[in-house]
């Protein structure tokens, strides 16, 4: 394994910039001059876009930037003792010690292992003096390859002077039924390498000060060992200090929790602990499965409201993408495959057919129709789950079958994923109620689901039903008239910003579903629902794969890895006609996203009509062009719809309320 850290690795007493930011891409530079990166861009990118999440500095003047980047060719630890110090978010000042901490995106366990140790070291007060009194690059580079086990010399031991925690309670106040309290205790990041173990190490000395018998398991990115059943099950109580989901949670089910976000773990240990004791001695104190909510528990100082709302919204997308990937490339697929119609009568196809009975359409049609089947019933569950995990992040395991419910009953209402929030919402609170003990044990099974699925899903039939099927018979009414006048290419801007407002919503919905009834009525002498369709298709195309070009090409640094992974993915899921495929970009930024959207959206429908591109197919987008006429017209139109939605993004994103939109992402609260 190649050494970690090298002499040219290092900057001593170096004024990189004024800066966070100045100091992150100096670094990254560094990195990739001494070829240990392919792209200094790249890796500053993915390094700022953890920085915005969270900021990385700690007591002791200390700052840990890192990242898992594609850019990464091998496991560096680029240095920098800082004359004079930059800001990088901790509470006691400036930082004069920064380590740029820059892992393969699929980085070995071993090297993970190697950055870890790190993370540990810089919470010994020995090991940071060390690194302010080195007098050459060669001393850094020996005491960090010490530290992490890859010199010579065995690694520093823990010294008797690491950073205190901040005082806790006294120690009568940390016990239970006479003996020294039990808790155990789960940490984990974002990237899963720095501030992972550093929390692990920093509640554990605040454990072993406290006089309590506390366990951590920290969960990095390197894999985890689990706590041994019997350690959980004589807890007394769990602290949660996570930037992204427990794993496994079910198995602290029932026991008191206290959650936090993981920079909380570093800087107020003690106080967690006495947090975490606290809840063990409450009756009515929030568990693990029951009566919790990750967004109510988390202290409001630890995570801010931006944050939060980005938290559930991306967590329903991560488990919705699955079903809008692969329902989407199989309806292509069967489009391809089966034809333009092969919708029509699909269905029928498979009932009546079988590979030794094959249809007149012959082998094509019939594999095309089982393909788009596929596809459609994966797409089915695109809302519900959406919804059902939307309802996960807000309320926990309670959430999941209400929201499942409410998103089921949000497809009947044509409401989108409204069902998901609702749902969360009240699980949540029902969950909030102080339950008698012999009650508690079916809380989270059976009243919270039952409760929240008759509230959620009632409240979506009883009140939301009745005007969103107005409001829908409204809009369609107004298309037809509209349509039936001359001003054809007004039409085809509105559908394009109806295609565009809500990627798969109501208004959405309205559209194409205005376009799709009018096709039984086009012909040769009647072309206006073939020209709709084209448009509503076209334009229904521009939202992914305009977040494609931006967030894979344009602008990289101003979208997060896991958005740049969701463009890749995107650039297939739009040629197909997948509007969903912009959902995780939107719900991570509506308010930039969105309007880009519908501007482009709106210049390929106008194109389009223009163009007089008519389309017979209802869908499949690139992969119908034999039922499009003009074809290249079709092409020019979503061109030029994408790159203006992309450039739009990227300006929105650069210049419009970007300190605004940083301070929501890590957790800042916006002044009013």
């Amino acid at each position: 394994m190649a050494d970690t850290i090298t002499p040219g690795l290092v900057s001593l007493d170096a004024d990189l910039g004024v800066d966070k930011s100045a100091v992150i891409r100096s670094l990254a530079q560094r990195v990739v001059a001494q070829g240990r990166a392919t792209d200094a861009e790249a890796l500053y990118a993915d390094a700022w876009a953890r920085e915005q999440k969270d900021e990385t500095g700690l007591p002791g003047g200390i700052a840990i930037p890192h990242a898992k980047s594609a850019a990464v060719t091998t496991p560096s630890l680029a240095f920098a003792r800082l004359k004079p110090g930059v800001d990088f978010g901790a509470p006691d000042g400036a930082a004069d010690l920064v380590f740029l901490i820059a892992a393969p995106a699929d980085a070995a366990e071993a090297h993970l292992a190697v950055l870890s140790k790190l993370a540990r070291s810089l919470m010994q007060e020995d090991f940071t003096a060390g690194l302010r009194a080195a007098g050459s690059d060669d001393d850094v580079v020996a005491l960090v390859r010490a530290a992490i086990g890859e010199g010579d010399a065995a690694p520093a031991a823990p010294s008797s002077t690491a950073a205190a925690p901040p005082a806790g309670p006294a120690a009568d106040a940390l016990t239970i039924d006479g003996r020294p309290a039990r808790v155990v205790a789960v940490t984990a990041c974002a990237t899963g390498i720095a501030h992972t173990f550093m929390a692990a190490d920093a509640l554990t000395a605040a454990g072993k000060k406290a006089g309590i018998d506390l366990v951590v398991e920290p969960q990095g990115s390197s894999g985890y060992q689990a706590l041994p059943r019997e350690v959980i099950d004589g807890a007394d109580a769990v602290i949660f200090a996570t930037d992204v989901d427990v794993r496994e949670p079910q198995r602290f089910a029932g026991k008191p929790v206290v959650r936090s976000g993981v920079k909380r773990g570093i800087e107020q240990p003690a106080q967690l602990i006495a947090e975490a004791v606290a809840a063990a001695h409450d009756p009515s104190a929030a568990r693990v499965g029951g009566e919790t909510a990750a967004v109510a528990a988390a202290p409001a100082e630890s995570i801010g409201w931006g944050a939060r709302i980005q938290r559930i919204l991306l967590t329903g997308v991560s488990y919705m993408i699955p079903f809008v990937a692969g329902g989407g490339l199989l309806i292509a697929l069967g489009f391809l495959l089966g034809g333009y119609d092969v919708n029509k009568d699909a269905a029928t196809v498979i009932i009546d057919n079988a590979l030794w009975d094959l249809p007149a359409g012959g082998l094509g049609q019939y594999l095309g129709s089982v393909a788009f089947m596929i596809g459609v019933t994966s797409m089915g569950f695109l809302v519900s789950a959406l919804a059902g995990y939307i309802a996960f992040a807000i309320a926990d395991r309670p959430g999941i079958a209400p929201g499942f419910v409410a998103g089921a009953v949000a497809v009947l209402m044509n409401a989108g994923f409204i069902g998901g929030l609702l749902a969360g919402v009240v699980a949540w609170w029902i969950g909030t109620w102080r339950a008698p003990r012999w009650l508690r044990g079916l809380m989270p099974v059976v009243i919270i689901p039952l409760l929240a699925s008759i509230v959620a899903s009632g409240l979506m039939i009883l009140f939301l039903g009745r005007p969103i099927a107005t409001l829908m018979e409204g809009l369609n009414s107004w298309l037809t008239d509209l349509a039936a006048t001359d001003a054809i290419i007004l039409v085809g801007v509105i559908l394009g910003l109806m295609m565009c407002f809500d990627l798969g919503g109501p208004v959405n919905k309205v559209a194409y579903a205005f376009a799709v009834a009018g096709l039984g009525a086009g012909s040769a002498e009647n072309p206006t629902p073939y020209l709709i369709m084209a448009a509503v298709m076209a334009a229904g195309m521009v939202p992914p794969l305009a977040m494609a070009l931006a967030s894979t090409v344009l602008a990289r640094n101003l979208f997060p890895p896991v958005e740049r992974e969701n463009g890749k993915a995107a650039w297939l899921l739009g040629a197909s006609f997948i509007s969903e495929g912009a959902i995780p970009f939107a719900a991570a930024d509506p308010l930039r996203v969105i309007p880009a959207s519908m501007i482009g959206g709106a210049v390929t429908g106008a194109l389009s009509m223009a163009f007089g591109v008519q389309s017979l197919a209802p869908h499949g987008g690139v992969f119908v062009l034999f039922a499009i006429d003009p074809w290249w017209g079709f092409l020019v139109a979503i061109a030029a719809g994408t790159v203006v939605s992309a450039f739009a993004v990227v300006a929105l994103k650069r210049w419009v309320g970007r300190k605004e939109l940083e301070q929501a992402e890590s957790g800042v609260p916006v002044a009013a």
